[in-house]
């Protein structure tokens, strides 16, 4: 009997993880219904981490109400993965798709990731995993701290606001009633981002343009990011600014980092272990993954590429299902993908495709099968 795998990343704002699966299989079981098929939920960090990891481990939803990245109240969904293990996914609380018209990125912040943390140590959470990506904010994960306890002071020794135009007049910082708890807590970054905090490849001049940033205030927002940033290294004495990820989700990665001790890690490779992928292998005959768009940035961390590397350790045949890609994708298959299928099969409007998702991800599949037993026959 065949056994394939199944692990695909969601298709933003068209299939999550779980639906792709199972409509693939629908296609692979239309050519022979006695395959067998492992399916698993995934993500690399960003949208969807918290819903693959909830439906891979069998854990339970919890919603908690915080404050949004424009202090406008949000219900903030995250994840138990039993009795001391949670995710969560900072876009939930402070995402770019809170923002409205008139909010200026300068005026957001994290503060309610810092009480989606609190919420879930409230349920007992020891090992908390954050998934950064999707972010409105850029205050270095200040409004994060602030909400664990972390007093942000001006020259006069009063707290200052929310937000990076705040930050400019911090003066001194006072951690000493920051929550108890965060000492006690393991926090895992789950990130694909290698930018440091500043400079000319960190999260301003990389990622601000996307939150609404202008051109002509990278510098000004970036140079309070690096003032902030010098002041929480002096008063912690740590030194995160160049550290790997640290500019991450607007400096988020930083802030967890310096304030709460967090680890960076592969958010895709995280994710693998976590599900404990690689234990069905060593009795897998195909591997299909996925994700909407395949394009050069593919290579670098994300989910696809991921999985590839885990099969290609039992030397299994890849397949990649995928709503779009890039006229040139030779650096996929060099990571180790051996064949992309493209579901869209015609000429058809976005519109178009994510309407009739399932379809075209049935007939994918059913194209992938038909690949396999193609190469399998030939052998």
């Amino acid at each position: 009997m065949t056994t394939i795998v199944i692990a695909s990343d969601s298709f933003k704002g068209s299939a999550s993880s779980k639906l792709i699966a199972e409509y693939i299989t629908k296609g692979i079981k239309r050519v022979d219904n006695t395959v067998e098929i492992l399916s698993f939920s995934i993500a690399d960090g960003g949208e969807g981490t918290v819903n693959a990891l909830v439906e891979s481990l069998k854990g339970e939803y919890e919603i908690a109400q915080v404050k949004g990245p424009y202090n406008k109240n949000v219900m903030a969904r995250y994840g138990m993965l039993g009795d001391s293990k949670a995710v969560i996914e900072m876009a939930k609380a402070s995402g770019l798709h809170l923002k409205s018209v008139g909010d200026s990125p300068i005026e957001a912040h994290t503060y309610g990731v810092g009480e989606l943390v609190k919420a879930a140590m409230d349920k007992g959470v020891t090992d908390l995993f954050i998934g950064l990506g999707g972010s409105a904010t850029n205050d270095g994960g200040a409004g994060m701290a602030q909400a664990l306890g972390v007093k942000l002071l001006d020259k006069n020794g009063k707290e200052i606001g929310t937000g990076l135009n705040e930050l400019k007049r911090i003066h001194t910082i006072d951690y000493s009633q920051i929550d108890s708890r965060v000492k006690n807590c393991k926090f895992t970054i789950l990130s694909d981002v290698t930018n440091p905090l500043t400079g000319d490849n960190g999260a301003t001049a990389v990622f601000g343009s996307q939150k609404g940033v202008k051109k002509n205030e990278i510098r000004e927002f970036d140079s309070i990011l690096q003032y902030y940033a010098e002041i929480v290294e002096e008063t912690l004495k740590c030194s995160y600014i160049n550290t790997a990820g640290a500019g991450a989700a607007g400096g988020l990665g930083f802030g967890l980092m310096a304030f709460c001790g967090a680890e960076m890690a592969s958010g895709i490779d995280e994710v693998l272990r976590l599900i404990e992928l690689e234990s069905v292998l060593p009795r897998t005959d195909l591997v299909i993954t996925g994700e909407g768009r395949m394009d050069g940035q593919s290579v670098q961390g994300k989910a696809p590429t991921g999985v590839a590397k885990l099969a290609k350790k039992y030397h299994l045949p890849v397949i990649a299902v995928v709503g779009g890609r890039d006229d040139d994708v030779s650096k996929i298959y060099e990571a180790g993908i051996d064949l992309i299928i493209d579901t869209v099969n015609r000429p058809m409007p976005l519109k178009e495709a994510i309407e009739n998702v399932e379809k075209l991800l049935i007939e994918a599949g059913e194209t992938a099968f038909r690949a396999y037993q193609l190469n399998k026959n030939k052998q």
